[in-house]
């Protein structure tokens, strides 16, 4: 696209926020919407790390098909509640504003997740999971369209990341405590209790550090709010402009850039985006089986190979302490490299070393394999996370995420009974051929259908 000569009445909010320079401000923004994000890792990872307490408390049986005494209905009725959440309620942060949307999307999570910590029955405990999952699934679509859309364009793929880095060091955190505390029993409560308890508890902390956050410039704009858009912005440039002491970059504008009205959800079906929703909706399907897979049922895994009860929940935890450092890495490489070929390489070595790491018995060679897995998914996590929030234009920005993203959870609702009766029959061999022939889905798909995206304005890739 051309770019324009640059006058007061052609710079649109999205020119001046591309233009914005690093700053701790723009990081510490991140980090207060990532804290959020923190507690839903926390709550998402935790599942694997309460399997094995779930299961010896006799509430839960390791097998089963279709069966609500089996842990899969667990893993099951969390990936509905996402579901749920993602395809019927996305639109609620396009309409009301991904401030409101972020905060209140976690305070349901949190009530909702300590009172199923206090249920007695494996149907009781999938009801209000699956009550809990619905706040997940809207705050996730949220927490990425926010960042999106509120960060330079040079360094969007940078800052996801690095919410990811806040996010996934949330995973040792949950194995830690999950280590300290599910063998064992506290004032009558078994630990695994006090695990969820714990998660419930601190999601409420972030109720109080919202009041700071800034509304989306571009939501203001696009639902015809200028003087709250324009009043956002001002702010949010002159806390960079202060810190860095400096007069702002000027502003890169493009020939014939305008600000869309609102839209709908029938949008991601026009010919513009409907080979972008067919792409980002197969692949979701099939890179759940692949980093869910692993990630909720690794410590079952363990055990089924005859690793014990607590050395299975040892092995996890170390392997746990490395899953912030892939973001790290994707902070880094995020916007240096084109983002689809990254989810294309990365796919392809979760495949990779998902099938060696089934085949390893040596405790060391166990740890070091999970270690390479858990690595390439969470950068893969990044780059994913980044590239979908990027093809769909704000108007119906979390609405096309949220549908596209819904179908991960849909196939995840399944990936449970499936993974379990591959173990059955299988082993864990056969588990691992399943994610592997998954993540070959994904490059497949995105590498002959994605579009590049990588320093593209959102309203360039999606005009």
């Amino acid at each position: 696209m051309a770019t324009a000569t640059v006058t007061t009445s052609n710079v649109t909010l999205a020119a001046r926020l591309d233009r914005l320079p690093p700053s701790r401000y723009l990081r510490g923004l991140v980090a207060r919407i990532s804290l959020g994000g923190w507690f839903e890792y926390y709550d998402l990872f935790m599942t694997a790390y309460i399997a094995l307490g779930l299961i010896k408390s006799g509430l839960f049986t390791a097998t089963g098909f279709f069966d609500w005494a089996a842990f899969a209905s667990f893993v099951a009725v969390m990936f509905a509640g996402m579901f749920v959440g993602t395809l019927l309620f996305s639109w609620v942060s396009d309409t009301y504003g991904r401030k409101a949307t972020f905060t209140y999307s976690l305070l349901w999570y949190s009530i909702a997740t300590f009172v199923m910590a206090l249920q007695n029955s494996a149907f009781t405990i999938d009801l209000w999971r699956f009550i809990a999952s619905i706040g997940i699934g809207i705050q996730l679509v949220t927490i990425d369209t926010y960042v999106s859309e509120i960060t330079p364009k040079n360094a969007r793929g940078s800052y996801i990341a690095f919410t990811n880095v806040v996010s996934y060091s949330a995973v040792p955190v949950v194995a830690a405590i999950a280590y300290l505390l599910v063998p064992h029993e506290y004032l009558g409560l078994a630990g695994w209790r006090w695990v969820v308890m714990i998660g419930a508890l601190g999601a409420i902390l972030i109720w109080f550090i919202r009041g700071d956050l800034p509304e989306s410039p571009r939501w203001y704009e696009i639902h015809g709010q200028k003087e709250k858009a324009e009043a956002a912005m001002v702010d949010i440039e002159d806390r960079v402009r202060k810190e860095t002491g400096r007069e702002l970059p000027a502003p890169q504008v493009f020939a014939g850039e305008s600000v869309a009205t609102k839209g709908s959800w029938l949008e991601i079906w026009a010919p513009r985006y409907l080979s972008r929703t067919i792409m980002l909706s197969l692949f979701n399907l099939f890179q759940t089986i692949g980093t869910y897979g692993f990630a909720a049922w690794v410590p079952i895994l363990l055990f089924k190979e005859g690793v014990t009860f607590v050395h299975s929940l040892e092995y996890t935890f170390v392997i746990a302490i490395f899953n912030p450092i892939g973001p790290l890495i994707a902070v880094y490489a995020a916007d240096r490299f084109e983002r689809k070929w990254q989810i294309v390489g990365l796919a392809l070595g979760i495949a990779i070393f998902g099938l060696i790491f089934s085949q390893m018995k040596v405790p060391g060679l166990i740890i070091l394999c999970g270690v390479l897995f858990t690595l390439a998914y969470t950068w893969f996590t990044c780059a994913f996370h980044a590239y979908q929030a990027e093809l769909y234009p704000t108007r119906i920005r979390a609405q096309g995420v949220g549908f596209v993203y819904s179908w991960g959870r849909w196939s995840a609702i399944f990936v449970g009974f499936v993974i379990a009766g591959a173990l059955k029959q299988y082993g864990t061999t056969g588990v691992f051929v399943l994610i592997a022939l998954a993540m070959v889905a994904v490059a497949v798909v995105i590498g002959a259908m994605g579009p590049n995206s990588t320093g593209e304005r959102l309203e360039t890739l999606s005009s």
